[in-house]
């Protein structure tokens, strides 16, 4: 168990760093799911749109912390903004995140 607790208070206290230097959060669900729920200031760039909207991500010289439902399509688009020299780290599932944040 203190293998797990490590690696999670390494994840948190990542996060913490990114927001503490004014990261963006990037929610990559779909629109209905994001309607239904999200965390307040979001920025909502489904995981399917990524690409197209790639440009704008780049030039907004910012690093995003990115989150989904559960961390597995985050995962997902931050490796795909990290390909691209996009700062980004994956903020897991929106509820374990929202949580951190409040």
């Amino acid at each position: 168990m203190g293998l797990l607790n490590s690696l999670f208070s390494k994840k948190e206290n990542k996060i913490v760093e990114y927001l503490n230097k004014k990261a963006i959060l990037l929610d990559v669900r779909t629109v209905s799911e994001f309607n239904n729920k999200s965390i307040k200031g979001a920025k909502h760039i489904p995981l399917n749109m990524l690409y197209s909207h790639l440009k704008k991500l780049k030039n907004g010289n910012g690093s995003y912390i990115v989150y989904c439902a559960s961390g597995m399509r985050s995962e997902k688009a931050t490796s795909f903004l990290l390909s691209h020299e996009i700062d980004a780290i994956n903020g897991g599932g929106m509820s374990s995140l929202s949580t951190l944040i409040e």
